[in-house]
């Protein structure tokens, strides 16, 4: 086996951090630290089952290093590469809008800090490497099944242009895992695996609360010092000031993700605060799910199917809850709570923008550029109308929201002269007919609606400045042809836990480039098939991992 993995490690986060003083590893409450030292928990028979090649190149890893047959057992953690000292780092959180105390990473480990070129400092994690202090009563694994999932789509995120942690590997223990994945007393041995994930930062708002909600305020201090220094350095040294332009540009970087996760139909699925980045990336992909039919009150989630709390349509309102908590939180820092309301509400002004102008670009409205003081509101308030009346139309039936999206690019911007009402219609209903998921159960005035609504989004677009071709260009360029769609992901497992790997490669492959039409992977973009609506793994799913 190669013995090079030569990085230049840069362990920032243990070095200017207080660490747990105790060694050994058992569920305990960790106070006065902001980190515990983890060693990886040895498996049987590592293997790698994927590698994102690009991505390691970038890293520093270099091809000799890619070539080695002991890779898997560095991404693992049965190797640790000189000068890495795992950690896994302490936090807590609100949970479903109540306060759980001390979470912590019960089952990630840090490996350490790597300076890169390219990227900056990035620290390599392991979802799934064994026990914590931070595990209570869980074991600290991860199954292949989850695994997978994480993989997949913390990268077509990243491709889709959406703020997110990278995989960098997904590999086999060799060990099975009990699981109980239904909750319903029926537990099952299953396969094994761990995700490295990348990010220039893990910490969630969670690690502010913690020490806030312990009243260590020493800590406190010292972890939000920690976070403008690493990762918002042109903010300034820390102090008062500095502390409000660090909440604030959080606040900003979180309003942005959730505006790319609405444009593109992505569920998290569990908006606790210690899953919310303080870096404004999608971190910890659990029950995560896409939207097929276009459903505002849907979840993914069977733990929240009765709240519905981190529904599709909620997300932006969690966002803001999530900041709250956070503000909470540094306010010994700031002792004002006024500058700290304004920044969250500034949040939903921003957000309310940002979503009217992510919802034009979706629909190909250009920017109207009226001279007249006024009128550019007036025109602003009549886009949000015309949208708000489709997400009404298609709340009222089974729509495939990405699918709907990108078919609308390609709809004329005007309509033959000759033809009569009934007949545009017709053609119209003709040309969404493969949007539909059960088009016989519609009503019979649906069609008069949608018609109606297309009527007047014709108008609109006759407004516009841009030719047809530029403003089908500029759709296609943030509405995706291809997401992970939930059936797709579970396919990939299914064949994944039966040692066919073929599909997990070739969904990297045509998600790398979600908004280019793939001649030869159009079977990727088909809407959800019937069978798949209330299976296991593509409707909803459990936390269980």
């Amino acid at each position: 086996m190669n013995q090079s993995f030569n990085f230049q490690i840069n362990n920032q986060f243990t070095l200017n951090l207080p660490a747990d003083p105790l060694q050994e590893v058992f569920p305990r409450q960790v106070e006065g630290a902001a980190f515990s030292y983890v060693i990886p928990q040895k498996t049987q028979q590592p293997s790698l089952v994927s590698l994102n090649k690009p991505l390691a190149l970038q890293l520093g890893f270099t091809a000799e290093d890619l070539s080695d047959d002991g890779i898997a057992e560095v991404l693992t953690g049965n190797k640790i590469i000189a000068g890495m000292q795992p950690y896994s780092m302490n936090y807590g959180g609100h949970q479903f809008g109540q306060w759980a105390g001390q979470l912590g990473d019960g089952r990630a480990i840090n490996l350490g800090q790597i300076e890169t070129e390219k990227k900056g400092l990035q620290t390599l994690q392991l979802k799934g490497a064994g026990k914590t202090p931070y595990s209570r009563h869980a074991d600290g694994l991860a199954v292949l099944r989850s695994s997978i999932r994480e993989y997949l789509c913390s990268e077509a995120m990243y491709h889709l242009g959406i703020p997110t942690t990278r995989a960098l590997s997904l590999c086999l223990t060799g060990d099975k895992v009990n699981r109980d994945m239904f909750y319903d007393g029926n537990p099952q041995l299953e396969l094994g695996a761990v995700v490295c994930r990348v990010s220039s930062s893990f910490m969630r708002f969670g690690s502010f609360q913690l020490p806030a909600m312990r009243g260590d305020k020493k800590l406190l201090k010292e972890m939000v010092d920690f976070s403008i220094e690493q990762n918002f350095p042109h903010l300034g040294e820390p102090c008062t000031e500095v502390y409000l332009k660090w909440y604030q540009e959080i606040s900003e970087k979180t309003c942005q993700l959730i505006v790319e996760w609405m444009r593109v139909g992505f569920v998290h699925g569990v908006m606790n605060t210690d899953n919310m980045s303080i870096i404004g990336e999608t971190i910890d992909y659990g029950p995560y799910g896409w939207i097929d039919a276009f459903d505002l009150t849907w979840t993914p989630n069977t733990t929240d199917a009765q709240g519905k709390r981190y529904s599709f349509g909620a997300q932006p309102e969690i966002g803001q809850w999530n900041l709250f908590q956070l503000g909470n939180a540094i306010y010994s820092l700031i002792d004002d709570a006024v500058p700290l309301n304004k920044i969250l509400n500034d949040y939903a002004t921003n957000y309310e923008q940002r979503w009217l102008k992510m919802m034009q670009a979706k629909l190909g409205l250009d920017d109207l550029d009226l001279d007249k003081q006024g009128l550019d509101e007036l025109a602003s308030e009549a886009d949000a109308v015309l949208i708000n009346r489709l997400e009404k139309l298609m709340m009222n039936t089974e729509i495939d929201m990405t699918m709907f999206y990108r078919v609308l690019s390609s709809l004329p911007k005007q309509t033959e002269p000759e033809l009569t009402e009934p007949e545009q219609a017709e053609l119209w209903q003709e040309h969404f007919r493969n949007c539909f998921y059960e088009e016989e159960k519609l009503a019979d005035n649906y069609f008069e609606g949608f018609a109606n609504w297309l009527n007047d989004y014709q108008q609109r677009l006759s407004k516009n400045n841009s030719s047809e071709s530029e403003r089908m260009q500029a759709m296609n360029a943030v509405n995706p042809k291809y997401v992970l769609r939930n059936y797709l992901a579970q396919q990939a497992i299914e064949k994944a836990e039966k040692g066919d790997y073929s599909m997990i490669e070739e969904l990297l492959q045509v998600l790398q480039t979600p908004y280019t039409e793939q001649k030869s992977c159009e079977h990727f973009a088909e809407k959800r098939p019937a069978w798949a609506k209330n299976k296991a793994g593509c409707s909803m799913l459990s936390c269980s991992s």
